[in-house]
């Protein structure tokens, strides 16, 4: 089978709810990072074969072909088609995944994985019953599992009650991912990978967005212990879970011919791609078992991956990865996570891909592992190798 390569990975800095990139449409922003990870491998803009672009809640100003619609705001040419795909939180991941199975089957030679998601300007849940009065799920289904619906929140207090992990836990875990973010963002070890986005505050100031404002670097445990838990008796918090962020992320993904071709420099080869289904109701554990059978597939062992990017949609989430896996915390989201950096839905797959292949090769490690959630009980698992 053909090779996959990453030949670069960028996003920008995460905006908080109504903040700095809340004034800008979600064309706009998939535009920006479409043409900054054109612009950064120098390619012709005319060689590349697709665009996959994930986005979560596709209404509104992300309806009507988001992907088509970020490469007419982009400079590249009307001729690069695009295609939008929603894989719930994982959508970008999967974009990841589909550029590089189109590449190693030979088809397609350069495939730019997108993602896009303006949570301030397109509320989560926007398309679904509150909003449009539509149901989502039908009585059929929701019959089967014996469920008046489908929560994620029910689903991370789930993981909490099942794995044991108490609010205590949960907080601590929280406070961690900012302070890990904390001290990455003060040692320049997200400036790699962001690109810069100019935009103008809500006064009307211009000023460029390149630092992600979730942090906080003051986060304590007192403070966390004063939110109030999402469920009556609970231990899940809007503190112990992600953050609502405006953000795009894009991976250009190319052939080895391709590399020739256009002279450009490889900075990870694609080793796995593995996506798993299990329970809906639970929904958000998947990646527990995902990764197992992703690392069973790759011949490798949890010992053998120097990295691993695992999406803090809630603390309980990755905690339950970790125990689960055996894997060694201080491997895990070494420059903090979602709960620090914001979770912009179908940005965060190739967002966190950024990350991962830009801490590998800081570091000089080999292999690096990403999981992620996905609502209906989807996981996708990434498995890399730095160059």
């Amino acid at each position: 089978m053909a090779e996959a390569y990453i030949v670069e990975a960028i996003r920008t800095a995460g905006g908080r709810r109504n903040g700095r990139l809340s004034g800008i449409h979600a064309n706009d922003l998939g535009g920006l990072i479409l043409s900054g990870v054109v612009a950064r491998t120098g390619i012709d803009p005319r060689a590349i074969d697709d665009v996959i672009m994930g986005c979560v809640t596709q209404a509104g100003e992300q309806s009507a072909h988001i992907a088509r619609n970020a490469v007419l705001a982009s400079t590249l040419p009307v001729s690069v088609p695009a295609v939008s795909i929603d894989r719930q939180c994982g959508s970008s991941q999967q974009a990841l995944h589909f550029a590089a199975q189109a590449v190693m089957s030979g088809t397609q030679d350069v495939v730019i994985a997108s993602g896009v998601e303006s949570m301030s300007r397109v509320p989560m849940g926007s398309a679904t019953l509150a909003e449009t009065g539509a149901a989502p799920f039908s009585v059929k289904v929701l019959e089967r599992f014996g469920v008046p619906g489908f929560s994620q929140f029910h689903g991370a207090e789930a993981i909490a009650q099942k794995h044991g992990f108490t609010r205590e836990q949960l907080d601590a875990f929280a406070l961690n991912s900012h302070r890990r973010a904390a001290a990455a963002a003060a040692a320049g070890a997200f400036d790699r990978e962001i690109e810069p986005v100019e935009t103008i505050t809500a006064d009307g100031t211009p000023i460029t967005h390149r630092a992600d404002e979730g942090v906080r670097a003051d986060a304590s445990m007192e403070a966390l212990a004063g939110l109030k838990t999402l469920m009556p008796g609970g231990a899940v918090t809007a503190g112990n879970a992600s953050q609502i962020c405006d953000g795009a992320s894009a991976v250009m993904v190319v052939s080895e011919q391709a590399l020739k071709d256009h002279g450009l420099t490889p900075l990870a080869r694609i080793v796995g791609l593995t996506v798993t289904a299990g329970d809906p109701v639970i929904m958000l554990e998947e990646p527990l078992y995902a990764t197992l059978r992703a690392l069973a597939r790759a011949g490798l062992k949890i010992d053998d991956i120097d990295l691993y990017e695992v999406n803090e949609a809630f603390a309980s989430v990755p905690l339950a990865w970790l125990k689960h896996v055996g894997a060694d915390p201080a491997r895990m989201n070494v420059q903090g996570g979602a709960i620090a950096l914001g979770h912009p839905l179908g940005a965060s797959g190739t967002k966190l891909m950024a990350t991962l292949v830009h801490a590998l090769r800081v570091r000089g490690a080999k292999y690096g592992l990403q999981t992620m959630c996905e609502g209906g009980g989807i996981a996708n698992v990434t498995i890399i190798e730095a160059l």
